[in-house]
């Protein structure tokens, strides 16, 4: 941050703004007294004229002595300030300063933009600024230039010796941003650089397997899905290691579209891989691929914590062998043990529910391997590269025909009984429902909240005693929440009561009521994810949100919810209600720690150096060229660690 200094003001305009001021005078005073009272420290008093006013500097103990002797009648000065006017005096008592030794003498603390730098204990920022402007004036001028002269002037880059010098002391507004905008597009254009530079696998992406698999399918796929597929399609045939985002609505076709880019790798004799963040979820992908691709000779493989040593075993040795074509499974693909044999994709489905270092961890166990990423959280789009950074973002931005809008309602507490009788009315009618609450059991600080267990409880003894009710929550062994899952796909549940566990990937077409508990605490993309569970087969569907006393926000999001079934359009909304703070909190955990750059408010500055970095990388592929090798051993040393994060982050 910085603190601007840089406008001098006579002393006789000072002390109506509350603000810093900058003044230049002389010392013409020192007064020192010491107050009656027991233990009060000594005030000094230093009085600076600039021939149109005296200002008062004034200052108290230890200090005393040390500015009477620095700070001699006669001696020129620069004082930054706070001044207020009290009696007819200009005074201060929070206020930094620096002796003219000569005319033109080179400020560090005041008459310009002054750096403010974040502090450790004992440090000062009159300590830190000085040190850095002796290593700044020492060094700046051996800087290694790394971009080369026409890359700099296509995009109106300043040299990189002048822009350490200006980001720490600016000489003025123009330089410090031209400064700051030149070390933040080195710190993304090493990024993007490295990523290009990465060599990836050339897969095959047409043949007889693909192409039998396609024809197959007992429906046609959207003209998103195709687009998307030909988008993954390109990345996959080209030698650089594909980096994308999958972002798909609820419902919208996903698991499809992974379906084909993991044949690619098999039909090209690889192994994929897709990490998921539930165990519910591993078991239905593994159901819905072996759907898939078993019927064509290939076998998917699950693999989870809680398997038996035989079954894990047999898992390991087919995953090693190479029998296995797809693994699916949750954080058990990164533990040790787990050797693939030639790992060529890793599908990563809600990617902000994984740390970097499990998603690193996962891609180093193929060399170089493709990474998909695959999400059905909304993110605008107007933003999705500003979370996922390198990343390319495709989009299926449309529905499979036969799907059901979903009506969602807001139900009062007084309607309650006529969404009961609702409820009872689709089950007759063969449907099912699910009744959703925020937790599993009571808090002390959320006591409001009815329990989950409690709930089913109550629902099976007094409201619907003739209808068979179900219980699914977090803290279930998973052989229970199997076995929970499987009832309710198999019919023999009418109602799921459950906490958030659903939120993602479960698939009962038959299920076509929502209702959420407790819709207050809830977010707008999780509220979105829980009502995506139904409307997933052709019977009309709704989702029922019920709420307690509610912010102005709360009601904002609610509202929002019964106007529209668009994913993006909410999280638009939700970017709106929260900010953009709150809303990429969470999801900014993966992305490298840049020093300078800003991944929110620089994201049209990481468009431009992505485009450099691939043209640079396309002109110069192994930077061989003289006026690229400061820049390769530069992109060697300093950034191979933050370019593996990066790459999965």
């Amino acid at each position: 941050d910085y603190l601007d200094r840089g406008h001098f003001r006579s002393i006789y305009d000072v002390g109506r703004t509350g603000e810093y001021e900058t003044i230049q005078g002389v010392v013409v005073n020192h007064s020192e007294f010491t107050p009656s009272r027991r233990g009060a420290k000594s005030v000094g008093r230093i009085a600076v004229y600039d021939q149109e006013g005296v200002a008062q500097l004034v200052n108290f103990g230890r200090r005393v002595g040390y500015l009477k002797n620095l700070l001699k009648v006669g001696t020129p000065v620069v004082v930054s300030g706070k001044f207020t006017r009290r009696n007819n005096e200009i005074q201060t008592t929070d206020f930094e300063f620096e002796v003219l030794e000569e005319e033109d003498a080179d400020l560090i603390h005041t008459g310009r933009i002054v750096p403010k730098y974040a502090l450790t204990a004992k440090l000062t920022q009159r300590m830190l600024r000085q040190w850095t402007k002796t290593v700044v004036d020492g060094y700046a001028e051996g800087y290694p230039e790394i971009l080369p002269l026409d890359l700099r002037q296509r995009n109106q880059l300043i040299d990189r010796c002048t822009a350490v010098q200006e980001v720490h002391f600016p000489s003025s507004e123009g330089y410090k941003d031209a400064a700051r905008r030149r070390l933040a597009f080195d710190e993304f254009f090493l990024l993007e650089l490295g990523l290009a530079e990465e060599q990836g696998i050339a897969f095959r992406v047409e043949g007889e397997l693909l192409d039998r698999f396609i024809e197959a399918l007992p429906f046609q796929l959207t003209a998103a899905q195709k687009r998307v597929i030909e988008e993954i399609k390109s990345d996959m045939a080209n030698a650089e290691a594909m980096n994308r985002l999958l972002q798909g609505d609820v419902g919208s076709g996903k698991t499809i579209v992974g379906a084909v880019a993991l044949l690619c790798a098999i039909q090209s004799g690889y192994q994929g891989a897709l990490m998921v963040p539930t165990e519910i979820l591993a078991e239905q992908h593994t159901y819905n691929l072996s759907e898939l691709l078993e019927p064509r000779g290939l076998k998917v493989v699950l693999l989870k914590s809680d398997l038996s040593k035989t079954e894990r075993d047999k898992a390991l040795a087919a995953i090693a062998d190479g029998s296995a074509h797809v693994v699916v499974g949750t954080h058990a693909l990164i533990q040790e043990g787990v050797e693939f044999h030639q790992l060529g994709l890793v599908i990563i489905d809600e990617q902000h529910r994984f740390g970097v270092m499990q998603r690193a961890t996962l891609r180093d166990k193929g060399t170089t391997p493709d990474v998909l990423v695959m999400t059905a959280t909304p993110i605008p789009r107007t933003l999705a590269l500003t979370i996922y950074g390198d990343l390319n973002v495709s989009v299926i931005d449309e529905m499979p025909p036969g799907r059901q809008k979903i009506t969602t309602r807001w139900v009062r507490e007084k309607d309650r009984e006529k969404l009961y009788a609702q409820i009872e009315k689709e089950v007759q009618h063969g449907r099912q429902a699910y009744i959703v609450y925020p937790l599993v059991e009571e808090s002390e600080k959320l006591e409001e909240i009815k329990a989950a267990t409690e709930m089913a409880d109550h629902f099976q003894t007094n409201v619907f005693p003739h209808l068979r009710v179900g219980l699914l929550h977090g803290r279930m062994r998973s052989v229970e929440k199997q076995d929970v899952m499987g009832r309710f796909k198999n019919k023999e549940i009418d109602i799921l009561v459950s906490t958030t566990v659903i939120e993602v990937g479960i698939d009962v077409p038959n299920a076509t009521l929502m209702v959420i508990e407790n819709a207050e605490r809830f977010g707008l993309s999780q509220m979105h994810q829980l009502r995506g569970r139904v409307g997933r087969g052709t019977y009309k569907s709704s989702c029922h949100l019920i709420s307690g006393p509610m912010t102005d926000d709360g009601v904002r999001r609610v509202r929002a919810m019964t106007r529209t079934n668009d994913g993006f359009e909410l999280a638009e909304a939700d970017l709106e209600i929260r900010g953009p703070g709150e809303f990429f909190g969470t999801r900014q955990s993966g992305l490298p720690d840049f020093k300078i750059a800003n991944i929110l408010r620089d994201v049209s500055l990481l468009e431009i150096a992505k485009s450099e970095a691939n043209r640079l990388a396309k002109a110069d592929p192994n930077l061989s060229q003289p006026v690229h090798q400061v820049l390769k051993e530069v992109l060697q040393t300093q950034w191979r660690g933050h370019l593996k994060m990066a790459s999965i982050g």
